[in-house]
């Protein structure tokens, strides 16, 4: 594994590649128009980035559902990057960012073949979810992080 940082982003152009990475990795393989990468969630949300010689190569959000409980969204890894374990670096460090704020469970809404990759980090399906533009099949998982 290359040497990189995970961390929250910092600089203009940061930013620009965490939500150009979503952009590219989780909507326009779907012909989903810039812009559809964000939510009105952004601002009160934990963002964490992977860097590598400046260069963003992986992304994931958490945001608060209620006291206890926060979802992870917008999981994303460049392809390059891919299957070296930048996905589970970023979601362990949004893992230790719900810790610090004494939250107790995780939950997402994972995509059919991120599915094996949450189980691995010890994440539960909990049921169906949705269909993201008709054919992309969600489940719902969690974590507790009180076991």
């Amino acid at each position: 594994m290359p040497d990189y940082t995970i961390r929250s982003p910092e600089s203009d152009d940061e930013w620009n590649q965490y939500f150009d990475l979503r952009w590219q990795v989780l909507r326009k393989p779907w012909q989903q128009p810039r812009g559809s990468e964000k939510d009105e969630l952004e601002e009160n949300s934990i963002h964490r980035l992977a860097i590598i010689d400046q260069q963003v190569v992986a992304v994931g959000r958490l945001h608060f559902i209620s006291q206890h409980e926060v979802q992870i969204r917008y999981m994303a890894v460049t392809t390059e990057f891919q299957q070296q374990g930048f996905g589970d670096k970023i979601l362990q460090a949004l893992e230790v960012a719900a810790l610090k704020s004494k939250i107790k469970v995780i939950s997402l809404n994972a995509r059919e073949n991120a599915i094996p990759f949450y189980k691995k980090n010890h994440y539960k399906i909990t049921g169906p979810s949705h269909t993201l533009y008709n054919e992309i099949k969600h489940v719902k998982m969690k974590k507790d992080l009180t076991e």
